[in-house]
């Protein structure tokens, strides 16, 4: 019988794991076994292989509590949307391990977003069911690219929209004890654009460029609910 294919580059990779990685942080992880993991920090990022969330943060095991999907999305909390790991991994993220901070992080050339404007397979049934959560952002028209990086900003806005319908994300959120951002990773450019919560627009973190004048009205209102903690 043939080995599946790369096999072998598969067991080579975790063979580097065991042999290179793990002991430059044995410490590290026999310290987070005895202790417990403590993110301080929940990412809600799409599954998409060009977001890497421990390199983007400039992370190490655990900091993060990571909950990826197609899209990034957020379903609701009524469970209209049906059972959802992500749900499950919110509600985990709050309510046992207490974060601070829940990031919600989009990127450019999102397939997700793509996929509102031309349908997928037909044998995707779950997948052309999960788009709907993003439908919500669509924009009227062809999905040209300009359209599509407004709807892939949008949907990010709609996501932390849909996580304020969660009771405990909403109690902490209004307390003070927990900060929602939206970030829109530029993937050809190596950058993240942060929702500003009084401009409704993604701006870039240099603050002299984020100052300057608006061009145009913003695509969201988020003013109402986002909390920004105020140390850097």
């Amino acid at each position: 019988m043939p080995e599946p294919k790369g096999r072998e580059d598969l067991l080579a990779r975790l063979s580097r794991f065991e042999k290179q990685f793990f002991p430059r942080y044995e410490k590290s992880y026999r310290r987070l076994v005895e202790e417990g993991q403590q993110p301080k920090t929940l990412f809600i990022g799409c599954s998409d292989s060009r977001i890497v969330p421990y390199v983007l943060m400039d992370c190490g095991p655990g900091e993060l509590f990571i909950a990826r999907n197609v899209g990034n999305l957020v379903p609701p909390w009524d469970m209209s949307a049906g059972f959802h790991g992500t749900a499950a991994a919110i509600e985990f993220a709050v309510l046992q391990l207490q974060v601070h901070n829940i990031i919600v992080c989009g990127h450019s050339h999102c397939g997700a977003v793509r996929g509102l404007y031309a349908d997928p397979p037909a044998e995707a049934t779950h997948l052309r069911e999960w788009l709907q959560l993003a439908r919500g952002a669509a924009l009227p028209g062809p999905g040209s690219p300009d359209i599509l990086r407004r709807v892939e900003q949008r949907s990010i806005v709609l996501q932390l929209e849909r996580l304020m319908s969660y009771p405990m994300v909403a109690r902490r959120v209004e307390a003070g004890q927990l900060f929602l951002h939206g970030w829109y990773y530029v993937i050809e450019d190596g950058q993240v654009l942060v929702l500003d919560a009084q401009s409704g627009r993604f701006e870039p973190l240099a603050r002299e460029v984020a100052a300057s004048p608006p061009t145009a009205p913003p695509e969201v209102d988020a003013t109402h609910w986002a909390r920004f903690d105020p140390t850097p």
